[in-house]
């Protein structure tokens, strides 16, 4: 979670919502015909994606989205994590101001979230509470405070009529995403809307991501390198998630950090994504760097959002496993077999770009297994930066393209996400080391 510094009111009703929405496409269509009537006076015929997606109309999308809060605006951050083949670099740099920022809620409507959860006596339980959020995202905003016995805490507010909105506002912005033809119309899109609308009612149940909270806890309870926040049973509602307070930095100062820290934190993640995958058999999926806190004293780090924890199907880790298996093995057929296998690549992409195929996954490999001190460098601007343009041409090509299904998507997208923060840190990971314990 990041913070904003406007404080603006939730749309709450379905009616509301949709008005909102509707203001996002009115701005749009007013975009698309002034780009237009531009391009065209300049003797240019440009394509309706082309007059969709202009910075302008992305300015004012994010705004609205960040406005809207709820499973609209999770939506448009999903989107700001995928790679730069979706969307232009300059809209995606708008776009990513959706990870770092939302609106939070006027005073009026915190107070009421609050009397409705704990009672209109809510503040005798408290010696302080701080009535301006240290952080707000797309489902809730976070305060801090101190219990009458001198505990501080850490509180998590859901955001009035997020719950209940999910299924419309998924889609209204599925609608909005073919309007503007983000989707290929040959992917049916339906099987990952129904699982994105389940996964944010668990998201919006604050009681389960105490249980999530509680589980890992357990699971990493002889792991040093992380910290999790306990939630206070006596004043946990489905939507308001008080915790204890974690210290820390945000994640993205590790940024300024020494080449060591970087790397230390980088692998920490890295090993818990895995043991997520393949051991614990649960992940939460959820890549914002937001997510996380940072101690440079010690190197620990905390992990703050488990709302997006989902099982991992004994199934898909096995499709994993095998992808590794190959990968170690070097063998590019077998590692274009296991991503066919997986979903990530169909039998028309591997048949046309056979030979672009074959050359990305050799050098991919070269880079994983033949590294001098068996250190990936994710700063590396050679050989992975080769990897990532000539596979460009791959993604461009949007009549080919494939979804996996649901599980291995949300999967995916954690993995991805843990990807670009390593290429952002431009840490060193062990990679071979590391899956060689799981392949």
């Amino acid at each position: 979670m990041s913070g904003s510094d406007r404080a603006r009111k939730v749309p709450s009703t379905r009616l509301s919502r949709l008005a909102a929405l509707g203001q996002i496409a009115g701005g749009i269509a007013v975009g698309m015909a002034a780009e237009g009537a531009s391009r065209l006076a300049r003797g240019e015929r440009p394509h309706l994606r082309d007059l969709i997606l202009t910075p302008a109309n992305a300015r004012k999308t994010v705004d609205q989205l960040s406005r809207m809060r709820g499973a609209a605006m999770k939506l448009g951050q999903m989107i700001s994590l995928e790679p730069d083949e979706l969307l232009p670099p300059e809209i995606q740099t708008i776009f990513a101001q959706l990870r770092n920022s939302a609106d939070g809620m006027p005073a009026h409507q915190l107070v009421d979230s609050l009397a409705r959860g704990w009672g209109q006596d809510w503040r005798q339980r408290f010696r302080s509470f701080d009535m301006t959020p240290m952080a707000a995202a797309s489902i809730g905003q976070v305060h801090r405070a101190v219990l009458t016995d001198g505990r501080e805490l850490a509180v998590k507010i859901q955001f009035p009529g997020i719950a209940a909105s999910i299924d419309s506002d998924i889609d209204n912005v599925a609608t909005l995403l073919r309007m503007t033809s983000l989707v290929p119309p040959q992917l049916d899109i339906a099987p990952h809307l129904s699982e994105a609308k389940r996964q944010l009612h668990e998201e919006a149940d604050y009681r389960r991501e105490a249980e999530q909270m509680r589980a890992f806890a357990t699971l990493l309870e002889n792991d040093a390198r992380f910290i999790i926040p306990t939630p206070i049973d006596d004043l946990l509602t489905p939507s308001i998630l008080p915790m204890s307070f974690a210290e820390g930095r945000p994640l993205d100062t590790l940024v300024s950090a020494s080449q060591e820290q970087r790397d230390r934190a980088m692998t920490a993640l890295a090993d818990l994504t895995l043991r997520e995958l393949f051991v614990f058999g649960r992940m939460q999926t959820d890549p914002n760097f937001a997510n996380y806190l940072w101690r440079p004293d010690d190197g620990r780090i905390a992990l703050l959002d488990f709302g997006a924890v989902r099982p991992v199907a004994p199934e898909s880790a096995e499709a994993y496993r095998g992808l590794l298996r190959a990968a170690m093995r070097g063998e590019v057929r077998a590692v274009r077999d296991a991503l066919r296998r997986l979903g990530f690549l169909s039998e028309t992409q591997d048949r046309i770009y056979d030979a672009l195929l074959t050359r990305v996954i050799a050098t991919a490999l070269n880079q994983f297994l033949h590294t001098p001190d068996g250190l990936v460098d994710f700063g590396d601007r050679g050989a992975l930066a080769d990897v990532r343009e000539r596979a460009m041409a791959l993604f461009a090509d949007r009549t080919v393209l494939s979804l996996p299904l649901p599980d291995l998507l949300f999967l995916q997208r954690k993995i991805g996400g843990l990807a670009l923060l390593a290429v952002k840190l431009q840490a060193r990971l062990p990679l071979l080391a590391m899956m060689r314990a799981y392949a």
